[in-house]
Order: structure tokens, then sequence, then C-alpha cells
């Protein structure tokens, strides 16, 4: 099934702030849990204490109990776009479900469903994990779309689908009808189709964009999904796409021979890889951690042959946080050589959580959230090699802060047009990269932020694997469109200094400059995904010197080297139509710089001129919803 994109695509976001502001209610009720947690011993055998958000299912329990609890979460959730609930669902090695009686339920806001097994095929799921379209309008039966089920995690675990007890539509798939901000890792999905759309509420309807890593899955219908980024997994089959479509190092993957129909972009293998570490209990229900390795130039699944290559922590070299807890202890904790995890909440970070040791793994459950109090930077970590930062969201707060995450000393800056005043770098360890995966950031939203940069990277080999990096184009602030572009204030999402930076998945929005700024050399990004601010009140507003506006994605002029496959760049200026972009895309003219496969699109309101440096014809309302593609840059 495919379906095009139309001016009732993207903008349906602004549907959504209107629909806050009539109402919308948030339900910021705890979520229910299952049993208690206790204190691990000594040893590092029971339980530790997650605190009340953290939910561990045992396979013992039965299948009703699990799903009212699971059932009252979603409906919780469903709706909480913007509340402060966190809550992690884990299920223990074994079996949930059967074919007659499946375990069936859907997933909300800020809500990660996880398997505690070393091996995805450790939990199994008969039945179904979903995500549907959110109805925004008239009583949650109209404007049916997936353009903002943000914020949720599913991994760790096999799912056989089995639709027993769903209508004819309902059983034709597992649906996960998602967009930014959503991570599916280390699944083993059969026994059904996988729809990344759902086509059953009001129709087809869109969707934008999301991550798939070290899966197997069965065959995927892709649908009316803006965006998406496959890497390292096997599939079954794929079908349909639209705009901007890659695949990296996934077994499987359909060719990409017909760019841009389909608009599918295939690396056969992925340059650097780690996957994200994750929480697993062993056959003497012992907690750990097990911390994958990196890799070069991997194609597939890690765990295919046996336990992901890694290292295993015990959760007794963690300092298990609860959002109480004060950063002074948390620093404390990783001064004396302890790794951190954050438990389920919203922790208020007045000074720095400072990352020093080589190594330290910070690893967040349930969308752990650090909100920026009086301009500090909540996170930073230090010239180190080998940190993984996994699984955090970093809010901007009322005061401005210079940086919500910061990876190196600071040294030099960029100006206006991206250039590094102090291109020395710092030292970093090829085969041991500081990694950040599924890191998310917001600028506005759930209330007033204000930074300078949300993301700076200024350390050498860093991998960033899956951020959405979003100064937000709707919230429950209280604003109107022109008065969100001079409270809620981000000048830069992504500023990238360090040499030898690989992202996969990097999606950046919203910022009133350049929404990424690539100062290092040798540096790689598979899948971009961009739209511009919705907001600029006037082309004043919207210039860079003498220049329309700040492209999308900027390369410094001093880089020598550079590779992006698959990148989109969106306009849709809302609050004035006739404001210009002159270029989505900018990078210095030089044969080491190579842009594969990118494109711009209108989704409305705006224009974009070129597509890069000048090149390309013009993303205006002519063609709404019809991208203007590149196949590479600098024609070959």
């Amino acid at each position: 099934m495919t379906t095009q994109p139309s001016d009732s695509g993207r903008p349906a976001r602004r549907r959504l702030s209107r629909a806050f502001a009539l109402g919308l209610g948030l339900i910021t009720a705890a979520a229910m849990t299952t049993g208690t947690a206790a204190t691990a011993d000594a040893a590092g055998a029971g339980t530790p204490d997650f605190g009340a958000n953290v939910t561990i299912f045992d396979p013992s329990m039965p299948v009703s109990q699990i799903k009212a609890t699971l059932d009252a979460a979603h409906a919780a959730q469903v709706d909480n776009e913007m509340g402060t609930t966190r809550h992690a669902y884990l299920f223990k090695p074994g079996t949930y479900g059967t074919k007659e009686n499946p375990l069936q339920f859907k997933v909300g806001y800020y809500t990660e469903i996880a398997g505690l097994g070393a091996s995805p095929t450790d939990v199994v799921i008969n039945g179904k994990v979903e995500v549907y379209n959110r109805c925004l309008e008239n009583g949650g039966t109209g404007n049916c779309l997936a353009l903002v089920n943000f914020w949720r995690t599913l991994s760790n675990l096999s799912l056989n689908v089995v639709a027993a007890g769903q209508d004819g539509c309902r059983s034709s798939a597992n649906f996960w009808a998602v967009s930014q901000a959503v991570s599916m890792r280390r699944l083993n999905v059969s026994g059904g189709n996988l729809s990344l759309m759902d086509y059953c509420t009001a129709g087809p309807q869109y969707a934008s964009g999301g991550f798939i890593a070290d899966s197997k899955l069965p065959s995927v219908t892709n649908g009316s999904q803006q965006q998406w980024l496959t890497r390292n997994s096997e599939v079954a089959g794929w079908s349909n796409g639209v705009w901007n479509q890659v695949f990296s190092g996934v077994v499987g993957a359909p060719s990409d021979a017909a760019f841009p129909n389909p608009p599918y972009t295939t690396l056969e293998t992925t340059p650097v890889s780690r996957e994200k570490p994750y929480l697993f209990a062993d056959a003497q229900g012992r907690y750990n951690v097990r911390v994958p390795a990196a890799q070069k130039n991997t194609r597939g699944v890690t765990w295919a042959n046996g336990m992901t290559p890694g290292r295993t922590l015990p959760i007794s070299d963690f300092y298990v946080a609860k959002p109480s807890d004060s950063v002074r202890d948390i620093n404390q904790q990783l001064a004396r050589g302890k790794h951190l995890l954050l438990t389920p909440g919203v922790y208020d970070i007045a000074r720095s959580i400072e990352v020093k040791r080589p190594d330290t793994v910070v690893l967040g459950l349930g969308h752990a959230t650090l909100t920026a109090v009086g301009g500090s930077t909540p996170l930073e970590v230090a010239d180190v090699p080998g940190v993984v930062i996994a699984g955090v969201t970093v809010d901007a707060g009322l005061e401005k802060s210079p940086v919500l995450l910061r990876v190196g000393k600071k040294h030099g800056g960029h100006d206006d047009h991206g250039r590094d005043d102090d291109h020395g770098r710092r030292p970093g360890a090829a085969d041991n990269p500081t990694t950040l995966s599924d890191v998310y950031f917001r600028v506005g939203g759930p209330h007033v932020g204000k930074t300078d940069t949300a993301l700076e990277v200024n350390s050498d080999n860093v991998l960033i694997d899956h951020t959405w990096v979003w100064r937000g184009d709707h919230g429950v602030e209280g604003f109107t469109d022109t008065q969100r572009w001079n409270t809620n204030t981000g000048r830069y999402g992504a500023v990238i200094n360090g040499d030898h930076v690989t992202a996969t998945g990097l999606f950046v929005e919203h910022f009133q400059r350049y929404n990424t700024v690539w100062n290092g050399d040798d540096g790689t990004t598979i899948l971009y995904q961009n739209e511009l601010p919705y907001d600029p009140p006037t082309q004043a507003d919207w210039m860079n010197g003498a220049v329309e506006g700040f492209a999308g994605y900027k390369v410094g002029d001093r880089v020598r080297t550079h590779n992006l496959y698959g990148g989109g760049v969106y306009v849709f200026n809302q609050n004035n139509p006739a404001i210009h972009t002159e270029n989505g895309f900018e990078v210095p003219q030089t044969p080491g710089v190579k842009l594969h496969h990118i494109m711009t699109v209108n989704l409305s309101a705006g224009t974009i001129d070129h597509v890069v440096n000048g090149v390309g014809g013009p993303a205006d309302t002519t063609r709404i919803g019809s991208p203007v593609y590149i196949a590479e840059y600098p024609a070959p």
C-alpha cells in the first residue's frame, strides 16, 4: 500500500497545539506497578530497587493481570505527550501469552518495553505490541495520525505475532505507527507482518520517521513513513517508502539502484556501530548490564551466533539513581568509578552531571529526562574514550543554557557561518568511540525552553546512534507561533567539532539558525532528517547576513572530507509562507565532501530555493509534498 504525501500530512502537528489549547487533558497519574522491587544484596542477587516506575513481569503471572497493567498504562499515557510520567515495563526470561490467549497491548508516551534476557530469544511474547494513530479532535475520533507518536521504546525480545480476537484489518499486521524519538532494537519478530503505519484507524495516515537496529524482522510495510533508518538487521521484505528511507548493513535490504523511485538508500555495511547497552537477568536471577563493543563494517544482527560481543557489568557496579537524588551525590558516585543507571522520571539538573572516566556507562530507563535548571548544561562528558550515554532525554529549562549536552572540552567556537575558530582536536579511540544511543533533546514543548546549542561534540571518534534534537514546533506553553520564536529559543541543534564522528540516525528540527553544523573532518552521517523552523515571523528574522535563511545541514567551510547518505530538509513556514531559504544543504565545494541521495520538500508553506549550493530546483508551493532530489553531489 503506497501513500503519497500531500498537504494534509506534516502540518497536522500544528493542529495538535490547538487541541491542547482547547483543553486536551494531560493524564499525570503514576502508572500501575506489578509487585515490588527488593534491594539487591552485596553479591548482586535479587532485584535492585529500580523505584516505583519500573514494573517487572514474571512469566508465572496470569496474562490477564499483565494485560490489565499494560492497558491501564496505555490509557494513562496515550495522550500524555507533554506530561512528566515515565515508566519502564520489563519482562523476565520466559514466554508470555499463547496462540489461544495472546498478550496484546499498546504502548504510549514515555514508555519502555524491554525483555530481560541475555538474548532477544530469551523473552517470547505471543501476541502483539502496537502503536496506533492518535486521534486529536472530536473527542478522540477525528484527525487520526501518527505524526506526533514520539518517545517510546521496544527492545530485546521475540514477538510472535498473534492476532486472535482482532478484526480483519487489525489482524493483518503488528502496527508500530510512530514518528521521532522511537526506537526498536534487538527484536526477533515472526508469525506475521510488521507495519510502520496504521492503515486501520481512519485509513492510511502519515507517520514521520523512526529507527530499527539489531533486529530480525518479517515482511515490513513502510507505507506512509516519511523517513526511516534500518541498521544492522535482517528483513524478509520491505514495501513502500516516502521521501527518505535508509538501510545500513541490512540483510535483505531493497536495492537503491532506481533512486529516487523508490527513495531507498542502501549501504552494504555500517562503517561504525555499537549497539545500545541493555539490562538483563542471568540464570541465577542476578541483574547485569551488557555493554556491546564497537564494531566496524558490519552487517546483520549481533546475536545470531550467541551473546552480543561486549562486556557484562554487574548491577552492583552502577549507582541506581532516582529523580530525587542530588547531582552532587550522582557526581560523587561517578567519581568513585560507578556507572550510572537513571530510573524513570524527570531530574532537575542545576549543575552538570560530569562523566570524566573512560568507559563509563550512563543508561536511562523509561525515557529518564534531565531538565536544565538555572541555565545549566545538564550533561558533560570529558575527552575520554568509550563513554556510553543511552536512553536519556535532555530538556532545556526556563533560563538559557549554553549547551544541553557537551562531549569533550569546549575549544574555539563557531560563528554564524559554522566556521570553527580552532581546528585543533581532542584525542579519542577509534576502536572505542564515545557513543550516544537513543539520546533525545527538547527545547520547549512541555514548558518554556532556552538554549544556545542542544548537542555539542568536541571530541574525536564519537558515534551518535539515533538522536532527535527538537526545538518544539508545538507544546503546552500557551504561546502563539509568533511568541514561540522569541520565547522558546535555540540557535543550533547539533554542532560537531570533532574529527571522525559518525551519526547513524540524526534527526534535528526547527532550530533558529543552522540545525546542524559539522566542522570536524572525516565525518559520516547515515540518514539525516530536518524540518526548518515553522515560526520565523519575517524574512528579516530568517537571514544569514545577506543570505536568505540558514541551511538545514551545514558542513563547515574548512572541512575536506565528509559523507552524507540519505538526507532530507523540509520546509513549512507556517508563520509567514512568503519566507525563503536559499539552500537546504550547504557544503564546501571540494572533492572529499560528498552527499548521496539528498532531497528537499515543501510541506505547504515557504520555499527552499535550491537543494545544495545553488543546485536543484525550488521546493515551493507548486510542488507540495513532491521532493526535489539530487542523487549525488558533486555530480560524478
